[in-house]
């Protein structure tokens, strides 16, 4: 008799790329559950800030505060983490997390509201900017063999966004719970914070039965950049001017410009940044094959270079269907570079080195794009038209130049 049910384990066969740790399984599932609290919060946290009466300036200087603290953590994290097995930090994150989300449940006034965003785990972007990112790659890039490194990066990062997809309809919650009288607005959309923060307890017990992060003493033993400081460096300050760019379209204030612009409702947002969501975790499924073919770098910078095109076309469009075109056509190729990125910094360092670099190289994620999400509040607060998105796309095609231009004769050891 056939079994209706798929057994776990030819379930986890089909999904992981060969020769895959099964410690991958339970990375996976633990980003999985953060990107769908992420997805809601993305879109909540404005519109919460508006709530509260605050303006599209201090909207973006919170969403400032959130990427400065978390670039802060990840940069400790990089300096550091070779002093701590991994067990330690992922727990410590997902303390952490539990407090943000309880802190901005309970805090309403804007400078304690501040301080939790500087010093919490909050995600203003659609993309994985906090500190579990560098620690999960890390753990990831010894789960799998060289040739299947940037298929499983490139899974990690589908769950993300499919999760996150997901969780961006979420965002509606709220106003269906005040719609049926349940709670009023303001102590749903509170209730929603407290959810992401329980999140973070859940990935912490998918945390403690990693056996590359527990107490087994076989795990590879992290040490501080030595060789591979150069290239990493270099890279950093590249991934510098892309986060920077990005910093003024993130999903929050890509949000407040639809809200501003269209006079877009919560559920009409929660819906676009689904089909967003969709379509960039849909490329990601290509991004491998993409890889093999044309090489990482190749695949970075040709995936990239149009969806920065899209994203000034959309700030130009005068109707929100045209708007939304392109946002989705920049979508569905803006995010390909994700996984490709990640195995190429893990690839051209040494398995030792591979926590600091991955921090390091994920420090502009959050530093570099703090800045900008307050110069886009600002630019939003003289006018509805899309600035920031301008000045994102522009920015970006000048960081894939370069990009292009340093590390094209740099080869990954499958590549050369």
């Amino acid at each position: 008799m056939l079994r209706a049910v798929m057994p776990l384990s030819a379930l986890r066969s089909w999904w992981l790329p060969p020769r895959t740790s099964p410690d991958a399984a339970l990375i996976l599932a633990a980003r999985g559950i953060r990107a769908f609290t992420d997805g809601y919060v993305a879109l909540l946290l404005p519109y919460y800030l508006t709530l509260l009466g605050y303006s599209a300036l201090q909207v973006g200087l919170i969403a400032t505060a959130t990427l400065l603290g978390s670039g802060l953590l990840t940069l400790l994290t990089g300096l550091f983490a070779y002093r701590f097995r991994m067990h330690v930090m992922l727990t410590a994150a997902c303390l952490l997390m539990l407090g943000t989300g309880l802190g901005f449940a309970a805090v309403t006034d804007f400078w304690p509201l501040l301080l939790i965003a500087v010093v919490g785990t909050l995600n203003p972007s659609s993309g994985d900017v906090s500190v579990f990112s560098p620690l999960e790659q890390s753990l990831l890039s010894h789960a799998a063999a060289a040739e299947w490194r940037t298929a499983l990066f490139a899974r990690y990062s589908l769950v993300g966004h499919l999760l996150g997809a997901l969780g961006a309809l979420g965002a509606a919650i709220p106003g269906l719970l005040a719609q049926w009288s349940v709670l009023d607005l303001k102590m749903a959309t509170q209730a929603m914070f407290v959810v992401y923060g329980l999140s973070g307890l859940v990935a912490l017990v998918l945390y403690r039965r990693l056996a590359s992060a527990g107490s087994r003493g076989d795990e590879v033993r992290a040490v501080p950049l030595g060789a591979s400081r150069g290239i990493v460096l270099r890279l950093a300050a590249l991934f510098s001017l892309d986060s920077f760019a990005g910093g003024f379209a993130v999903q929050s204030l890509l949000a407040l410009w639809l809200f501003l612009r269209f006079d877009l409702s919560m559920e009409a947002a929660g819906t676009i940044f689904f089909w967003t969501g969709v379509l960039a975790a849909a490329s990601f499924l290509a991004a491998p094959a993409v890889a093999r073919r044309f090489g990482l770098i190749n695949t970075m910078v040709f995936t990239h270079l149009p969806a920065n095109l899209f994203c000034i076309l959309a700030a130009l469009m005068p109707t929100l269907p045209l708007a939304v075109l392109f946002l989705l056509l920049r979508s569905a190729l803006s995010s390909m570079d994700v996984p490709a990125r990640s195995s190429y910094v893990m690839a051209v360092v040494s398995p030792a080195e591979r926590p600091a670099a991955a921090s390091l190289a994920a420090v502009p994620r959050s530093l570099a794009s703090a800045v900008s999400p307050a110069f886009a509040g600002y630019l939003l607060t003289l006018t509805s038209f899309g600035w920031p998105l301008v000045v994102c796309g522009a920015l970006k095609i000048v960081y894939d130049l370069a990009l292009l231009g340093m590390f094209r004769k740099v080869k990954p050891p499958e590549e050369r």
